[in-house]
């Protein structure tokens, strides 16, 4: 089975940091499919499930990150995720 991407844009005033960094990857974790994430254009791909791996990203508003993922479902996590970043992780203020 084939990896599944996507790209989503990081708007939240913060970037991806603690609170949102803590939300992705417990969405993550809630999916069967291995999910990695990479800031566009050259970052390393880091595992999405991981808390410390995801924050030490350190990534800015602004940022354009893509999502691979691959298992059953893949599909749906992509989704879900891309859903989260762009509801700037369900934060208002």
């Amino acid at each position: 089975m084939a990896a599944e991407r996507a790209r989503v844009r990081v708007n939240h005033p913060t970037g991806l940091h603690a609170r949102p960094a803590v939300k992705l990857t417990r969405l993550a974790k809630g999916f069967e499919a291995s999910i990695r994430l990479r800031g566009l254009p050259d970052g390393a791909w880091i595992d999405a499930k991981s808390i410390v791996k995801v924050m030490a990203l350190k990534l800015k508003t602004g940022t354009l990150i893509e999502l691979e993922a691959e298992g059953a479902d893949a599909g749906a996590a992509l989704e879900g995720l891309t859903g989260l970043v762009e509801r700037n992780f369900d934060e208002h203020g």
